[in-house]
């Protein structure tokens, strides 16, 4: 079972380089980080690991033409393929750029500032030997390890458990076969993730994995907890009696 990691950025020279370096060294097949337009060290960061400096650029619709550029990772011969892809930014536009250049069968979706645990490939693995299931996600944690932070990551779990509906920081993953059928990720700024997950839940069972990642507590910190805690609440519950994702976006900001 072969499985690419998809890892959009959008300047995040600070926390890539430790996403990269663990993730290269978890077995999976390829790596393709899609970069939304970064003016930061983001892409030099990638293109000096990936070690020819080729990077490829495409659209985000027509990503297939750029597949043969593609750099190939020169770490070492047991280190996954590592590329370097362009696109328009938003989330959700990257995601499914970096799906049609990717080739594994099965597609897992990581943030840039979010650690997967160490048994992440053969947790999924075996969660997809049930044919039932469509894929999943991971327990949180936050890198902070105490306090409201353990908390709100515990809270976050229980919800995602009990609904089925997961966020893009708990890094899903989905049978490639499936993804296609779904037309992949909806285009729109915000929600994608939740969207996304929704939808997963009718193509079959959805695995709740126990292994934890480990991702960043930056929002949280710079809106605070309990403020961000109530936006979230509130985006969410004008999301489901119908709010447009466009509006809801120029509410949640972008903090990096």
């Amino acid at each position: 079972m072969t499985i690419s990691v998809i890892l959009p950025t959008l300047n995040e020279e600070e926390t890539l380089p430790r996403t990269l370096a663990h993730t290269l060294g978890l077995g999976f097949d390829e790596v393709l980080v899609v970069d939304g337009g970064s003016t930061d060290r983001t892409c030099g960061i990638v293109s000096a690991c990936a070690g020819d400096g080729q990077w490829a650029i495409g659209d985000g619709t027509e990503s297939r033409k750029f597949e043969a550029s593609l750099p190939p990772h020169s770490l070492s011969p047991l280190a996954p393929r590592l590329a370097l892809l362009a696109s328009p930014a938003g989330r959700a536009i990257q995601m499914n750029a970096g799906a049609a250049a990717s080739h594994g069968e099965v597609l897992l979706f990581l943030h840039a500032d979010t650690q997967l645990p160490r048994d992440a490939k053969p947790a999924i693995v075996q969660a997809l030997q049930e044919p039932a299931c469509a894929g999943g996600r991971f327990d949180l944690r936050f890198e902070r390890p105490a306090g409201l932070a353990r908390l709100i990551g515990r809270l976050i779990n229980l919800r995602s458990r009990c609904t089925g509906i997961a966020t893009g920081d708990q890094a899903l993953f989905v049978r490639r076969s499936i993804f296609e059928q779904m037309g992949g990720f909806s285009a729109i700024p915000i929600m994608e993730d939740v969207d996304f997950t929704r939808r997963l839940k009718r193509m079959g069972r959805t695995a709740a994995l126990r292994s934890q990642v480990v991702t960043s507590y930056r929002r949280w910190e710079s809106c605070g907890p309990i403020r961000t805690i109530l936006l979230m609440w509130l985006l969410r519950f004008l999301y489901w009696i119908g709010v447009s994702p466009q509006t809801l976006s120029r509410w949640y900001g972008n903090v990096r």
